[in-house]
């Protein structure tokens, strides 16, 4: 594996690891995590922000700026053109929604904001005329190309000090890990 193959490996099993969410939704707790949108300490009334707080990152209070800023937009969206991009091919929104961790209607919203903004388009499903599939446009597919671009560089830049040996172990024990990690 080379240098290139093993940091864009270190990236991937990073934003697979960030991005995961385990058992009960985003904060662990019941069956969508946290304490829904309201209800305990902490900001907008729950801790973390309530179930919802995937939207604050990119447009919010804490990080102002970013591609979706002008739009309101966050992480969840980036983690769906992601998604889009690993799985190689068009999904349909259930499928969509579990492999970023949100439930169904979630996962809808967040298609028709991309479809809204011209990163996703949907097509017919050649196997079901009744179902929808969900794909990139070129220019989502553009936005995704930027934003893993930014992460290797960042990736790069962090193991500048590492040997190529120890960025393949750094390589090879992630993407173990991000693939043993529970969905």
């Amino acid at each position: 594996m080379s240098t290139n193959d093993d940091i864009q490996a270190i990236a991937e099993a990073l934003t697979r690891l960030q991005w995961r969410r385990g058992p009960g939704g985003p904060r662990g707790f019941g069956p969508f995590g946290g304490f829904g949108e309201h209800g305990g300490p902490g900001e907008r009334g729950g801790f973390g922000g309530g179930r919802h707080s995937d939207d604050f990152p990119f447009g919010g209070k804490r990080h102002p700026g970013g591609p979706f800023a002008a739009h309101g937009r966050g992480r969840a969206l980036i983690r769906l053109l992601i998604s889009l991009v690993q799985a190689g091919t068009a999904l349909g929104v259930s499928a969509l929604g579990e492999a970023i961790g949100v439930d169904q209607p979630r996962a809808s919203r967040l298609v028709s904001q991309g479809v809204e903004l011209g990163f996703l388009r949907r097509e017919a499903d050649p196997d079901d005329a009744r179902r929808t599939l969900i794909a990139l446009t070129d220019k989502g597919r553009a936005i995704t190309n930027r934003f893993r671009g930014a992460q290797r560089d960042n990736v790069d830049q962090a193991l500048s000090t590492f040997t190529e040996d120890e960025r393949a172990q750094l390589a090879s024990l992630l993407t173990r890990l991000a693939d043993a990690w529970p969905k």
